[in-house]
Protein backbone atom coordinates (compact mmCIF):
# COMPACT_ATOMS: atom_id res chain seq x y z
CA UNK A 1 0.00 0.00 0.00
CA UNK A 2 1.14 3.41 -0.92
CA UNK A 3 1.59 6.18 1.55
CA UNK A 4 0.62 9.61 0.92
CA UNK A 5 2.79 12.34 2.39
CA UNK A 6 0.46 15.26 3.30
CA UNK A 7 2.47 19.16 3.80
CA UNK A 8 0.71 22.04 4.27
CA UNK A 9 0.40 24.31 1.38
CA UNK A 10 -0.38 28.26 3.15
CA UNK A 11 -2.28 30.63 0.96
CA UNK A 12 1.24 32.76 0.37
CA UNK A 13 2.91 29.39 -0.80
CA UNK A 14 -0.34 29.19 -2.98
CA UNK A 15 -0.56 32.42 -4.26
CA UNK A 16 3.05 32.47 -5.23
CA UNK A 17 2.85 29.21 -7.15
CA UNK A 18 0.63 31.04 -9.25
CA UNK A 19 1.92 34.58 -9.02
CA UNK A 20 5.71 33.96 -9.83
CA UNK A 21 5.14 32.49 -13.54
CA UNK A 22 1.88 35.07 -14.78
CA UNK A 23 4.07 38.10 -13.56
CA UNK A 24 6.85 36.41 -15.97
CA UNK A 25 4.81 36.19 -18.32
CA UNK A 26 3.32 39.87 -17.92
CA UNK A 27 7.21 40.88 -18.14
CA UNK A 28 7.45 39.44 -22.04
CA UNK A 29 4.26 41.08 -23.00
CA UNK A 30 5.39 44.80 -22.00
CA UNK A 31 9.17 44.38 -23.14
CA UNK A 32 8.03 42.48 -26.63
CA UNK A 33 5.80 46.13 -26.70
CA UNK A 34 7.60 48.74 -28.88
CA UNK A 35 8.71 51.26 -27.03
CA UNK A 36 7.63 53.88 -29.46
CA UNK A 37 4.14 53.25 -29.81
CA UNK A 38 3.50 53.99 -25.92
CA UNK A 39 0.85 56.43 -27.30
CA UNK A 40 -0.81 53.59 -29.47
CA UNK A 41 -4.75 53.03 -28.81
CA UNK A 42 -7.31 50.56 -30.59
CA UNK A 43 -9.64 52.68 -30.05
CA UNK A 44 -10.84 56.20 -28.92
CA UNK A 45 -12.41 55.47 -25.76
CA UNK A 46 -9.49 52.63 -24.87
CA UNK A 47 -6.30 53.86 -22.59
CA UNK A 48 -2.89 54.10 -24.61
CA UNK A 49 -0.86 51.58 -24.25
CA UNK A 50 1.66 53.91 -21.73
CA UNK A 51 -1.93 54.39 -19.39
CA UNK A 52 -2.20 50.56 -20.14
CA UNK A 53 1.33 49.76 -18.31
CA UNK A 54 0.42 52.11 -15.63
CA UNK A 55 -2.56 50.12 -14.54
CA UNK A 56 -0.21 47.41 -14.16
CA UNK A 57 2.36 49.53 -11.73
CA UNK A 58 -0.43 50.36 -9.74
CA UNK A 59 -2.15 47.61 -9.18
CA UNK A 60 0.88 45.70 -7.73
CA UNK A 61 1.50 48.94 -5.75
CA UNK A 62 -1.57 48.36 -4.18
CA UNK A 63 -1.37 43.87 -3.57
CA UNK A 64 2.00 45.26 -2.07
CA UNK A 65 0.61 47.42 0.77
CA UNK A 66 -2.19 44.90 0.99
CA UNK A 67 0.20 42.01 1.81
CA UNK A 68 2.23 44.60 4.26
CA UNK A 69 -1.12 45.34 6.18
CA UNK A 70 -0.89 49.17 4.96
CA UNK A 71 -3.84 50.84 3.02
CA UNK A 72 -4.61 50.23 -0.11
CA UNK A 73 -6.88 52.93 -1.23
CA UNK A 74 -6.12 56.50 -0.65
CA UNK A 75 -2.57 55.36 -0.26
CA UNK A 76 0.61 57.37 -1.80
CA UNK A 77 1.16 56.06 -5.36
CA UNK A 78 4.48 55.47 -6.98
CA UNK A 79 5.52 58.15 -9.57
CA UNK A 80 4.64 57.81 -12.38
CA UNK A 81 7.34 56.96 -14.79
CA UNK A 82 7.57 59.47 -18.33
CA UNK A 83 9.10 57.01 -20.82
CA UNK A 84 8.02 53.01 -22.23
CA UNK A 85 11.21 52.21 -20.88
CA UNK A 86 11.18 53.29 -17.18
CA UNK A 87 7.76 52.23 -17.02
CA UNK A 88 8.54 48.81 -18.02
CA UNK A 89 11.64 48.84 -15.40
CA UNK A 90 9.32 50.16 -12.78
CA UNK A 91 6.47 47.40 -13.46
CA UNK A 92 9.01 44.66 -13.55
CA UNK A 93 10.52 46.02 -10.11
CA UNK A 94 7.06 45.93 -8.37
CA UNK A 95 6.28 42.73 -9.71
CA UNK A 96 9.56 41.90 -8.29
CA UNK A 97 8.78 42.94 -4.83
CA UNK A 98 5.36 41.46 -4.66
CA UNK A 99 7.00 38.02 -5.11
CA UNK A 100 9.61 39.12 -2.40
CA UNK A 101 6.95 39.33 -0.09
CA UNK A 102 5.46 36.30 -0.92
CA UNK A 103 8.44 34.90 -0.35
CA UNK A 104 8.75 36.09 2.97
CA UNK A 105 7.95 34.50 6.20
CA UNK A 106 5.53 37.22 7.30
CA UNK A 107 1.61 36.30 7.51
CA UNK A 108 1.94 33.15 5.82
CA UNK A 109 -1.67 32.73 5.66
CA UNK A 110 -3.11 35.70 4.45
CA UNK A 111 -5.32 36.57 7.38
CA UNK A 112 -6.80 40.46 7.70
CA UNK A 113 -8.91 42.13 5.11
CA UNK A 114 -8.77 44.91 2.82
CA UNK A 115 -11.01 48.00 2.10
CA UNK A 116 -11.75 48.27 -1.67
CA UNK A 117 -14.13 49.31 -4.18
CA UNK A 118 -17.14 47.00 -4.46
CA UNK A 119 -18.73 48.53 -7.35
CA UNK A 120 -19.55 52.20 -8.36
CA UNK A 121 -18.94 54.26 -5.88
CA UNK A 122 -19.27 52.00 -2.92
CA UNK A 123 -16.72 49.93 -0.61
CA UNK A 124 -16.30 47.04 1.06
CA UNK A 125 -13.92 44.64 2.69
CA UNK A 126 -12.09 41.88 0.76
CA UNK A 127 -10.80 39.06 2.52
CA UNK A 128 -6.50 39.51 2.16
CA UNK A 129 -6.68 35.91 -0.08
CA UNK A 130 -9.46 37.09 -2.49
CA UNK A 131 -7.81 40.85 -3.49
CA UNK A 132 -4.73 38.92 -3.80
CA UNK A 133 -6.16 36.58 -5.91
CA UNK A 134 -8.39 39.58 -7.56
CA UNK A 135 -5.55 41.63 -8.43
CA UNK A 136 -3.81 38.86 -9.82
CA UNK A 137 -6.52 37.61 -12.11
CA UNK A 138 -6.75 41.65 -13.36
CA UNK A 139 -2.92 41.31 -14.49
CA UNK A 140 -3.80 38.65 -16.30
CA UNK A 141 -7.01 40.40 -18.16
CA UNK A 142 -4.78 43.39 -18.59
CA UNK A 143 -1.76 41.59 -20.05
CA UNK A 144 -4.17 40.28 -22.68
CA UNK A 145 -5.55 43.68 -23.27
CA UNK A 146 -1.47 44.59 -24.05
CA UNK A 147 -0.87 41.48 -26.13
CA UNK A 148 -3.55 42.59 -28.55
CA UNK A 149 -2.22 46.41 -28.10
CA UNK A 150 1.36 44.50 -29.23
CA UNK A 151 -0.12 42.91 -31.62
CA UNK A 152 -2.05 46.03 -33.34
CA UNK A 153 1.26 48.24 -33.06
CA UNK A 154 3.40 46.09 -35.00
CA UNK A 155 5.01 43.94 -31.77
CA UNK A 156 5.55 40.22 -31.47
CA UNK A 157 3.61 38.54 -29.76
CA UNK A 158 5.50 35.83 -27.01
CA UNK A 159 4.30 32.51 -26.11
CA UNK A 160 2.92 32.75 -23.10
CA UNK A 161 0.44 29.30 -22.34
CA UNK A 162 1.40 27.74 -25.17
CA UNK A 163 3.06 28.78 -29.02
CA UNK A 164 2.03 32.11 -31.01
CA UNK A 165 2.21 33.16 -34.36
CA UNK A 166 5.61 34.81 -33.50
CA UNK A 167 6.74 32.51 -30.98
CA UNK A 168 5.83 29.07 -32.30
CA UNK A 169 7.55 25.72 -30.61
CA UNK A 170 8.44 23.91 -33.45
Amino acid sequence: MATTTHTHETAKTRLLKNYKPESGKTKKVLRAYPSTQAEFRPHERSNDAMQLAWTFLMEQHMLLNALRSQQVLGAARPDRPATWDAMVGAVEAKLDEVVAELESPNNPELEGSVEFFTGPQQRGHYQLTDFADFMLFDQIHHRGQMSVYLRMAGGKVPALYGPSADEPWI
